[in-house]
């Protein structure tokens, strides 16, 4: 009995230590993921040159809201922010649209061939034309430099289909569909009144996802846009990049360190300002996203 109790007592001394070390390390690891995070936004309120010389730590020193003003007196800026909006919302419904249908269509027993379109979906997942070739169908179908090419190219993803044909064959009962066909119920009819109303989980993570797609868009619309006009935030962003770095040449001493400074206060300010739409979004879903990713993952 004394060896039992000096085993188990061993073993609970183990497991607090485990859990201890275990603990440590995870809040090391959030740490490491959080801060610069968290100085990109206390380098947005602080004075540029405390920033540039690396004297900002834990809080801003010098707090300004001059980078702010600047953002949204910024025509080009506001101009990519509105963009991005537009090519995010607009796009995300064209997504659901394409998704959701394929994806209870493939759900459903009675479609002929379902096995046969599964499988050429699967196969454009791993197997793609590339860019060069994707280019040049965009530029065929007269979408280069529209508002189209940031939404049609890219109306579905295979991943996400098959997470909505999982999720509808693991959710919806046949029973269901059974008896509304015996009550006359047209399939249209059964889909929009029913299936979706069922379907909240998945489609508060369809949403996520694909808006966060189209928030973060960036080859597509530097391959796809040329008129300055259209850029979304993404790209309004690299041109700032850019130009943190102007050439000795175009300017004095004097002129391009207070270029780079602006640029730098400038920078973390739009930074920011471009992530609090998809911060916001998150919480609205976040109840769902656990259950929408795991219940369409049983099945396969």
């Amino acid at each position: 009995m004394k060896e039992k109790s000096i085993r188990n007592k061993s073993i609970k001394a183990g497991d607090k230590v485990f859990d201890i070390v275990n603990t440590l390390l995870l809040v090391f690891i959030f740490l490491i993921i959080l801060y610069p995070l968290y100085y990109v936004v206390i380098a947005s309120f602080s004075d540029p040159d405390l920033v540039l010389t690396g004297k900002i730590f834990l809080l801003p020193k010098g707090f300004q809201l001059d980078s702010y003003k600047k953002v949204f007196s910024n025509s080009e800026v506001m101009n990519g922010y509105m963009h991005t909006i537009m090519y995010a919302a607009v796009g995300t419904c064209i997504n659901l649209a394409v998704t959701l249908t394929a994806g209870y269509a493939l759900s459903r027993p009675d479609l002929r061939g379902r096995k046969g379109f599964t499988l050429f979906f699967v196969f454009t997942m791993f197997f793609g034309g590339g860019t060069v070739p994707t280019y040049m169908l965009v530029r065929n179908l007269h979408l280069i430099n529209t508002f189209w090419a940031m939404v049609i190219p890219n109306a579905m993803s295979v991943w996400n289909l098959i997470l909505c044909r999982n999720f509808f064959e693991s959710n919806i009962p046949k029973e269901l569909l059974e008896v509304s066909q015996i009550d006359g119920c047209r399939n249209d009819y059964f889909f929009f009144r029913i299936v979706l109303p069922l379907s909240k989980a998945l489609i508060a993570v369809m949403v996520l996802f694909y808006a966060v797609g189209h928030w973060n868009s960036y080859m597509q619309p530097l391959l796809y846009l040329s008129d300055r006009s259209r850029y979304p935030l993404q790209l309004v962003l690299k041109n700032i990049l850019i130009s943190s770095q102007p050439d000795a040449s175009l300017a004095g001493m004097t002129d391009r360190a207070e270029m780079y400074k602006q640029t730098e206060m400038l920078k973390y300010a739009l930074v920011v300002v471009s992530s609090v739409p998809m911060i916001v979004l998150y919480p609205f879903v976040q109840k769902y996203f656990v259950q929408g990713v795991m219940v369409g993952s049983v099945k396969g």
